[in-house]
């Protein structure tokens, strides 16, 4: 996948860092699983975010997406919404609307019915304001052609819009958002990510959306969480994972990633480098920690494809292994080496397309050196 730009937005000073969404030790178990489901998670989101859980199937994320809308309750801990304790309200009485993978239109309903659709229980709405509600939500997404359409009529990114409207159009606090482009090819896909990130912005609405694409969740989210077994393991902005994950189960989910097994055998410098000594290779590399590190620990080194050199030359003043081209894969913008080093472990680098031009002797079977610099390597402890 390589590197993500994420977006980066300023919060308007009237909702900087006010927490919407305050999830306190909730645990919830189903029979027959080995674990918890959800396993005493607490969880801050704030308010006007796009929030992102992510992980691997079967890791909890969408269960606690359903506690949060009220389809299921919890066994133990609390929801609070703006303050207000929604652990144990019916959905209908909490201000939050949903969005399933699925979309669940009306077929029998046109575009614009089924936007309103959500708006039949609003007694207080003349028939002029509800129009006026759908023409708005129309306009949002784009739709104001096809409000007459069906369904069927739609392409996938169309119903997609469709569905978002609809369960925008009631104004809730808060949109749960269960794999909304999951069904999306993948050219409609980053189509749709540009447009729900513009309307998410421009309501200022707080999503909290569930997904296991990895680079989905980079890109659209504000703050997100990796999740596994039950329990969250990461939060943060999706920069800060990516560069700096806490474990090896963050670093390998998030993106592809070389990691290195060693042990430490020179302390902190000057410079705040440890000295780690490659299980595989015997070779020694140097590399930065957030936490201090002792002589024999056993670590890990994280380092990403697109931070590593290649070249048939040894480099300078870097850390550096030796090893064999085994293959390549063109990539379109880029090139992705697959490299094997003297104990047969496999490494990957990534680089762009244009630099293939410089090195055209990088062909399988031949030796070349890996290198990065010192402060491109994430030392991980578990």
């Amino acid at each position: 996948m390589g590197k993500i730009l994420t977006k980066k937005r300023t919060k308007t000073s009237s909702i900087q860092n006010k927490v919407l969404v305050n999830i306190l030790n909730l645990t919830k178990a189903f029979s027959g699983q080995e674990h918890n489901i959800v396993d005493n998670i607490s969880l801050e989101i704030d308010e006007g975010d796009l929030f992102v859980l992510v992980g691997p199937s079967g890791c909890g994320k969408t269960t606690l997406l359903r506690m949060i809308a009220g389809f299921e309750s919890p066994d133990s801990g609390s929801i609070l919404l703006d303050g207000q304790d929604i652990t144990n309200l019916p959905p209908y009485e909490r201000p939050i609307n949903m969005m399933f993978q699925s979309y669940a239109l009306f077929p029998h309903m046109n575009v614009a019915d089924n936007i309103a659709f959500g708006l039949m229980q609003e007694k207080n709405l003349s028939k002029n304001e509800r129009k006026a509600r759908v023409e708005e939500s129309l306009s949002m997404v784009n739709l104001e052609n096809l409000a007459y359409r069906r369904p069927h009529q739609l392409s996938g990114g169309q119903k997609q819009r469709v569905a978002l409207a609809r369960s925008l159009i009631k104004r809730p606090k808060l949109l749960l958002l269960d794999e909304p482009l999951g069904a999306l090819d993948r050219q409609t896909k980053e189509n749709t990510k540009v447009e729900l990130i513009k309307i998410q912005y421009m309501l200022n609405t707080t999503f909290i959306m569930v997904t296991h694409d990895q680079e989905e969740a980079m890109t659209l989210a504000d703050k997100m969480a990796v999740m596994k077994d039950g329990k969250v393991l990461q939060i943060g902005e999706a920069e800060d994972i990516y560069e700096f994950p806490n474990s090896r189960f963050v670093a390998e989910f998030v993106d592809s990633i070389n990691i290195f097994q060693g042990i430490v055998v020179k302390l902190k410098n000057k410079k705040g480098f440890f000295g780690i000594k490659i299980e595989e290779t015997k070779e020694i590399i140097m590399a930065k920690s957030k936490i201090e590190l002792v002589l024999g620990q056993v670590i890990w080194v994280g380092v990403r494809p697109e931070e590593v050199g290649i070249d048939i030359k040894p480099a300078k003043n870097e850390n550096q292994v030796v090893g064999t081209v085994i293959d390549y894969a063109f990539l379109g913008d880029k090139i992705v080496y697959h490299v094997e080093l003297k104990n047969k472990k496999n490494i990957h680098v990534t680089v762009p397309t244009s630099e293939r031009a410089k090195n055209p002797e990088l062909i399988p079977g031949k030796k070349v050196y890996i290198s990065w610099y010192y402060t491109d390597g994430v030392i991980l402890t578990e």
